[in-house]
């Protein structure tokens, strides 16, 4: 800096030179120009920063020490460090937020433009599928010291820009969450009341850490329009409103569906994805379900005595397994919806395979009965007594495979989903095979 000294700026700004001044600092290299602003008193300092052009006073913030940054940025004006924070690549903008506190944080991803606050909130750290991927600043928040008249005023002036003036948010100076209320309540308050006197204390809020199904579930279970989100301190961040959250379950009841189906969750439109994207979603499935089904030909393999020994056996193999998959299949699918609805929570496991066996139970002894009447109709009174006893064991061990797939999934924290038609029809085969050919074994032994 000795080719530009502090005195040399002075007096510059003092006689008003401000082309040479600008062309002087742009030369400058950015570590240096940024201990140059630092060195100068708020006047001088501003003005200088808004003389230069915006790459160059990104490039000097950028190597400024975190409480040089939060000097600076407070100097400016929202419209000066909205410019300067658009301006900052992500990483350093990232680094930049992540020494701030929350409260801070808050204010400053207002001030960005959407197209940089959403890649500002994808580096913060939060997790892909977080809410605070989801959440939007654009809210009307005041004080509760403030009187219903003050709170009024600042909701007409603030609630051009919010996502939604339905609900309003009470914070301390901090910008601490101390309620949530509905704009009503303010409507239908006198006017000279505080709004500390119409506070409830009580609201709903999320985590921005939190999985945004959380907030799916939250907002249907209470009925919201907007849902808080707060940092681990309660500090308001943001909001994740109603219409949020509607394009986040129709997303997740896409991907349960193609799951269920055994294919790889498509991440666009199906109109847009091309042909070979969808082989490549499909093929793993499928090859892992015939690896899967390899097993029912060594089941079939290893009865062939008893099959030899009653050909008509065979006939009813399609019958039994094909049941047998039904059965969990249906068991499975309603035990995903449940878990995924929260209408079955993951303690819950026991009661839902009680009640599962007493159903497992009545529909084997329905279907056996029929079975029995078809074997015996086909084969006689020993293939009648093998298909009926083969078909009740068979709908009731699958049935609770059905339907304790998806709680064990959970457990293992993968998506209950997995547990789709074709998984549990290709595992009811091997068991049912199993079964079957054992009940045969057994019956025709002690029959004959």
């Amino acid at each position: 800096m000795e080719d530009l000294p502090k005195d040399r700026i002075e007096e510059l700004i003092r006689q008003r030179r401000w082309t040479e001044l600008k062309e002087k600092l742009i030369k400058m290299p950015a570590p240096e120009l940024a201990d140059l602003l630092m060195s100068l008193d708020k006047p001088a300092r501003v003005l200088l920063f808004r003389l230069l052009p915006r790459s160059v006073s990104a490039m000097a913030f950028s190597h400024l020490e975190s409480k040089d940054k939060d000097i600076l940025l407070k100097d400016l004006t929202d419209h000066e460090a909205r410019q300067l924070l658009d301006n900052l690549s992500p990483d350093d903008r990232t680094d930049f937020f992540e020494d701030m506190p929350g409260q801070v944080i808050q204010r400053l991803i207002n001030l960005l433009s959407p197209d940089e606050r959403r890649k500002a909130l994808q580096l913060l750290g939060y997790p892909a599928e977080s809410v605070g991927r989801l959440m939007t600043p654009d809210y009307v928040a005041v004080r509760p010291d403030w009187t219903v008249k003050q709170a009024l005023d600042h909701i007409r002036t603030k609630g051009r820009d919010s996502e939604t003036i339905n609900v309003i948010y009470v914070t301390d100076a901090s910008w601490k969450l101390l309620d949530a209320l509905e704009l009503r309540r303010f409507i239908l308050a006198d006017p000279a009341n505080t709004v500390q006197q119409i506070m409830d204390y009580s609201f709903i809020s999320i985590s921005a850490f939190d999985d945004r199904e959380e907030a799916v579930h939250l907002i249907q279970r209470y009925d919201l329009d907007a849902l808080p989100v707060v940092d681990p301190y309660g500090v308001l961040l943001g909001i994740v409103t109603v219409d949020d959250v509607l394009d986040v379950a129709q997303e997740e009841a896409t991907e349960d569906f193609h799951k269920t189906a055994a294919v790889a969750p498509l991440k666009v439109s199906y109109r847009e994805v091309g042909m070979w994207m969808l082989y490549r979603k499909r093929i793993g499935w499928l090859v892992a379900l015939v690896i899967v089904n390899l097993a029912s030909s060594g089941v079939i393999a290893a009865y062939e005595e008893t099959l030899a020994a009653a050909i008509v056996l065979a006939f009813f193999i399609p019958l039994l397994i094909d049941s047998g998959g039904n059965t969990g299949a249906q068991s499975a699918t309603l035990m995903i919806r449940a878990i995924a609805t929260g209408d079955v929570k993951i303690d819950q496991w026991l009661k839902a395979v009680s009640k599962e066996l007493g159903v497992g139970i009545t529909l084997g002894i329905t279907m056996g009965l029929a079975g029995f009447v078809i074997g015996f109709l086909r084969g006689g009174l020993e293939i009648g007594i093998v298909v009926g006893l083969s078909m009740l064991i068979i709908v009731i061990f699958t049935n609770l495979i059905g339907i304790a797939l998806p709680f064990l999934l959970v457990r293992l924290r993968l998506d209950p989903a997995v547990a789709s038609s074709p998984l549990i029809t290709s595992i009811s085969d091997i068991t049912g095979l199993i079964i079957y050919f054992s009940t045969a074994a057994w019956i025709l032994g002690i029959l004959r």
